[in-house]
C-alpha cells in the first residue's frame, strides 16, 4: 500500500509519517506535500492508495483537492481512500463518524491514528471503489462542517467584457458559466463574454436552484439542459437547448441526473 500526505505544517507532516511507520510498517509514504495544488499534481502522478489531506491548506483546501482529483482521476483506476487531517472538536468528529469518513486528529496520537489505520486496512481489503458517488456524499458532509459563507446578494445582471465594451447580460439569459483561469466565460444563446472573477467567488451569488454546478469548472442553467446521457465509458454528458456543445459532468455531480 502507498500513501500521500498533504499537510502544510512540516513538523506535523513528519509526525504523521513517523506514526504511520510505527503503526503500519508495510505502508509506503510516497510523497509529502505542503499545499493543495502540489498534492493534486503528485497524487495524479503517483496514484497512491491512500490520501491524508489537511482540510486547510494554502492554495487549495483538502476538500477542493479531493474534488479536483475525483474529476481528473484516470478511468479504471480505483480512487484512493481519503483520511482528512483536522483539528475539529468532538461535535464535528461525531459527524465524521456518522459519515463513515476517516480522519486524523491534530495533534496526532497513536491511539486515534490506530483506529484510522484499522478502517483503511479494512476498506482496502474490500472490493475496489471508483471515485464519484461515495466521495460526493463524503464531501457534502465535510462541507457542512465548515463555517457557512457570508450571505451574498443574488445577481440579476452580469456586466461582462466583449472587446472594448461592457455588455449587460440578464442572469436568465446565461446558458452556462465556464472557469478560465482568473476569469469566467459567460455563455449565452448568442455568444460569450468574460468577467474578471473566479467561479468560486461567483457561485455564492447564484441561485443554486437555477444554476447547477456540474463540474469543477462549469455551472449550467438548469432550464437550458435538454438531456443527460451516460456514455459507455460511464461518463455523463449534457446536451443543451440553446447551444450545440456538450458539457461533461464530473462524477461528483452525476447524482443530479439520476432518474426521479
Amino acid at each position: 500500500m502507498r500513501a500521500l500526505i498533504a499537510e502544510d505544517e512540516p513538523i506535523l507532516a513528519a509526525t504523521l509519517a513517523a506514526a504511520l511507520r510505527r503503526l503500519w510498517p508495510e505502508l509506503e509514504v510516497v510523497a509529502t506535500c505542503l499545499n493543495g495544488p502540489d498534492a493534486v499534481a503528485r497524487a495524479l502522478a503517483l496514484q497512491p492508495d491512500i490520501l491524508f489531506l489537511d482540510i486547510k491548506m494554502p492554495g487549495m483546501t483538502g476538500l477542493e483537492a479531493a474534488e479536483e482529483l475525483a474529476e481528473r482521476w484516470p478511468d479504471g483506476r480505483a480512487f484512493p481512500q481519503i483520511a482528512f487531517v483536522t483539528a475539529y472538536d468532538d461535535y464535528a468528529l461525531d459527524a465524521f463518524e456518522h459519515a463513515a469518513a476517516d480522519y486524523v486528529l491534530k495533534p496526532v496520537s497513536d491511539e486515534r491514528l490506530g483506529k484510522t489505520v484499522a478502517r483503511l486496512r479494512q476498506r482496502l481489503a474490500g472490493p475496489a471503489q471508483a471515485g464519484g458517488g461515495d466521495l460526493s456524499a463524503l464531501l457534502d458532509t465535510m462541507r457542512a462542517l465548515l463555517p457557512a459563507p457570508a450571505p451574498c446578494a443574488r445577481l440579476s445582471m452580469i456586466r461582462a467584457a466583449v472587446g472594448n465594451q461592457v455588455r449587460m447580460i440578464p442572469i436568465g439569459e446565461v446558458v452556462y458559466f465556464e472557469a478560465l483561469d482568473k476569469y469566467v466565460n459567460v455563455v449565452t444563446e448568442t455568444g460569450q463574454a468574460l468577467i474578471r472573477t473566479s467561479l468560486k467567488e461567483l457561485l455564492p451569488q447564484l441561485d443554486d436552484k437555477q444554476f447547477w454546478q456540474v463540474h469543477r469548472g462549469t455551472v449550467v442553467n438548469a432550464g437550458c439542459i435538454a438531456s443527460a446521457t451516460r456514455e459507455e465509458s460511464g461518463k455523463t454528458v449534457l446536451t443543451l437547448h440553446k447551444r450545440g456543445e456538450r458539457l461533461r459532468v464530473s462524477p461528483l455531480y452525476a447524482h443530479l441526473f439520476k432518474q426521479m
